[in-house]
C-alpha cells in the first residue's frame, strides 16, 4: 500500500468517493425522519446515534460516551436528558465510583433501537435484493475489515492542535 503522502490509488479516490455517497445519502434529514416513520420510534439523529452505542456496549459513564461518539460531553447530557424524559435510558450508580453515574439502556430504548435496527435491515434487504448471497458476505467482511482499519488508524493519529 502507499504511504500517506503519496498520490492516493485511484481505487481509494473511488472508495472515498462512494462512502461519501453512501454517508450523505444515509444522515439525510429525509432519510432519517423516514426511517423512524417507519420504524414508529420518533426520535432525532443525535439519539438514535446515542441508542445505537448505547446498544452495542454495556453501560458508561457520558463522558466515555462522549468519547465514543466523538463528541463533547455537553451534547450526550443534553440527549441523555432527552432520552431519559422519554424513558429510552436511565441513570445508574457506577460500581467503580459511587458519586458518577452510567448510563443504561431502559427496556422501551432496547425495543427502540432494535425496531430501528429491524426497519433499517429491511430497506437494506430490499435495496441489495439481485445481490448474491456471496457478494453480500463478501461486502459485509469488507466493511467490517475497512471500519477496523479506519479504527486503528484513528487511534494512532495525534490529534490536531487546537488554536486558543
Amino acid at each position: 500500500m502507499s504511504t500517506p503522502d503519496a498520490p492516493a490509488p485511484e481505487e481509494v479516490a473511488e472508495i472515498e468517493r462512494a462512502l461519501h455517497r453512501l454517508t450523505y445519502l444515509s444522515t439525510r434529514a429525509r432519510q432519517h425522519e423516514r426511517l423512524m416513520a417507519l420504524a414508529g420510534v420518533p426520535l432525532d439523529r443525535a439519539a438514535v446515534a446515542l441508542l445505537r452505542q448505547m446498544a452495542d456496549t454495556e453501560s458508561m459513564r457520558p463522558g466515555e460516551l462522549a468519547a465514543r461518539l466523538g463528541v463533547e460531553a455537553s451534547h450526550v447530557t443534553r440527549t441523555v436528558q432527552q432520552l431519559q424524559k422519554s424513558g429510552h435510558v436511565t441513570r445508574v450508580p457506577d460500581p467503580d465510583d459511587r458519586r458518577a453515574q452510567r448510563i443504561e439502556l431502559t427496556g422501551a430504548g432496547r425495543e427502540a433501537i432494535a425496531r430501528i435496527r429491524e426497519t433499517g435491515v429491511r430497506g437494506m434487504q430490499a435495496a441489495l435484493a439481485d445481490w448474491s448471497p456471496d457478494d453480500l458476505r463478501q461486502l459485509a467482511t469488507l466493511f467490517h475489515r475497512m471500519v477496523d482499519d479506519f479504527l486503528a488508524y484513528a487511534a494512532e493519529e495525534p490529534e490536531p492542535a487546537r488554536s486558543a
